[in-house]
């Protein structure tokens, strides 16, 4: 979740993107929250991919928009420290997550002996393996469910300077190398090492590098005022085309069996998983294209830049400009709800009551971090 200044735009600042991003925050924050009927409204049930894809890849956007000026210039270590310190900041606010999220998990085991979020979500390696668990985290190679994102943005952050450069000279050859890696992933099975468990990565860095550089070479396109991808109404078509048969094929019973059926005897043939398959961990083929259907349909539509700049949309788009410390509020936060779900009776009601209050408080944290920053800056022009 870089940090985002998108004044190199012609036009100005693209509302979009902080809109969509605030979205995108509300969605994982209610996703965190497993056993509430509201997580069957998010946009992960109604077709192959999540938030978290469409995240990444207006991350690589971000990326691109907010450090390329800076690596166009000498010495070019000044642009690079800019970048880096990011990902630093990054690593640090998620030992920061972790820490709270483990205690909240330890405070709840202690005070009412109920074990449910300490045996779950890797938390349990921490009964099990407690100094194995105490060297992974900082390693990053122990990740808990629901906190196991950030480390995939601090990775590619640091990759972003050679991944930017390389892209403004050679587009389509690190597009290409980009797709290369993600290929090689899938067939060697390539991820980041786990400890003290066993497997790798859930967010495996060298597959969801695609998308963040899709995004870097979308980035780089609209600081020149340019579309990576022109508005074609085929592609329009084709897009809409798959989203409503990703949509038919999670909805309709029928048609997920029979789906199923079909992607089991192809893999009957030989075909990889990574090409059949709707694998998370390495961006199968289904869910890429379903995020680029989206995220294709999303920049083509002049509805969706209007609805973006409307005075209503203001409180999501600050959100989005706040990425970073509502990500971890909210990651915070969903974490007491679930600790409050373990303690009370199922509620549809009362979930909805935590949830809205959580989106509250980070709106809240978000309007208060916007004050100061203009209020900082109009102490600067003084």
């Amino acid at each position: 979740m870089p940090e985002i200044a998108v004044t190199g735009i012609r036009g100005g600042r693209d509302r979009r993107i902080d809109v969509l991003r605030g979205i995108a925050l509300l969605m994982i924050f209610i996703n965190h929250i497993p056993g509430t009927i509201y997580e069957n409204y998010t946009s992960r049930n109604f077709g192959f991919s999540d938030a978290a894809e469409g995240f990444v890849m207006i991350s690589g956007i971000s990326a691109a928009l907010a450090y390329s000026a800076g690596l166009k210039n000498k010495p070019l270590w000044n642009g690079i420290a800019r970048v880096w310190n990011r990902a630093w900041m990054l690593y640090l606010v998620h030992l920061f997550v972790m820490a709270w999220v483990i205690g909240i998990a330890a405070a709840v085991a202690r005070f009412t002996g109920n074990l449910v979020l300490m045996s779950q979500n890797n938390l349990q390696y921490l009964q099990s393996d407690l100094a194995g668990t105490l060297v992974g985290i900082p390693l990053l190679t122990h990740q808990l469910g629901y906190v196991n994102i950030l480390p995939l943005y601090a990775i590619l952050l640091l990759a972003a300077p050679a991944l930017i450069l390389a892209a403004l000279r050679w587009p389509l050859r690190t597009l290409a190398g980009s797709v290369a890696l993600w290929v090689v992933a899938g067939l060697l099975h390539l991820d980041m090492p786990n400890f003290p468990s066993e497997g790798g990565w859930f967010f495996n860095p060298f597959a969801w590098q695609l998308l963040f550089v899709i995004g870097i070479v979308t980035g780089l396109a609209m600081r020149r005022g340019q579309r990576l991808v022109p508005v074609k109404g085929w592609l329009v078509a084709l897009s809409v085309a798959y989203l409503l048969f990703a949509l038919a094929w999670v909805k309709i019973p029928a048609l997920m069996d029979a789906g199923n059926a079909t992607l089991s005897a192809v893999a009957a043939k030989g075909v990889p998983f990574f090409i059949r398959d709707f694998d998370k961990t390495y961006v199968a083929v289904p869910r890429l294209l379903h995020i680029l259907a989206l995220a294709y349909l999303l920049s083509a539509l002049p509805l969706v830049r209007q609805t973006a700049n409307s005075r209503l949309m203001e409180p999501i788009a600050m959100l989005g400009r706040q990425a970073l410390p509502v990500f971890a509020f909210g990651t915070i936060l969903s974490t007491l709800v679930q600790a409050a779900k373990t303690l009370t009776p199922a509620s549809a009601v009362v979930d909805g009551l935590m949830i809205a209050a959580g989106a509250l408080l980070q709106l809240a944290l978000a309007w208060a971090r916007e004050r100061h920053r203009n209020r900082m800056r109009a102490d600067a022009r003084v």
